[in-house]
């Protein structure tokens, strides 16, 4: 078991495995590179992964993320459960049928929660919480109206009545 704990394994191997397959997987579903161009897009991977691995900062961003992308993945699925165990179920298609006000609610809550766990995970989220404390700045009185405004408006906009 000391192996999986040691610095190679936690900010060697993981990290690399996780951007090479994520960068390698993206570029052969995109065909950014063109078709059946599997060698350059693992060449192109490989050699990300490497450089991520090789600078310490994003490497230790990237080791920081994973175990909370991890919690979050596990919390999407049990809501996904869930949901199912009480969705409406489509005979036609014999999926779950997932109307719009979900799948766009879990997205929203997706980016905020990523968001927020980049900024918290780089130190940004304490600048940013400082300025929008700070009593003196006039700058963090609006971004708060601006962002109550924002809530406001999606709370209390009028939906065009489709379900899509």
């Amino acid at each position: 078991m000391d192996l999986f704990t040691t610095d190679l394994f936690t900010k060697g191997i993981l990290p690399f495995l996780l951007v090479f397959v994520l960068i390698f997987a993206l570029l052969q579903k995109s065909k950014l590179l063109g078709e059946g161009k599997s060698q350059i897009d693992a060449l192109l991977s490989l050699a990300v992964a490497l450089i991520l691995i090789a600078i310490p900062t994003p490497r230790d961003i990237i080791v920081s993320l994973i175990p909370w992308m991890a919690v979050a993945l596990v919390v999407l699925f049990i809501v996904l459960v869930i949901y199912g165990l009480g969705g409406d179920y489509d005979k036609t298609t014999k999926a779950l049928k997932i109307p719009s006000w979900f799948s766009k609610s879990v997205l929203v809550a997706a980016i905020v929660f990523v968001v927020v766990l980049v900024l918290t995970v780089t130190g940004g989220w304490t600048y940013i919480w400082g300025w929008v404390n700070d009593g003196s700045s006039i700058l963090g009185n609006v971004l708060i109206i601006i962002v109550i405004g924002a809530a406001l408006w999606v709370a209390l906009r009028k939906d065009s009545g489709n379900d899509n």
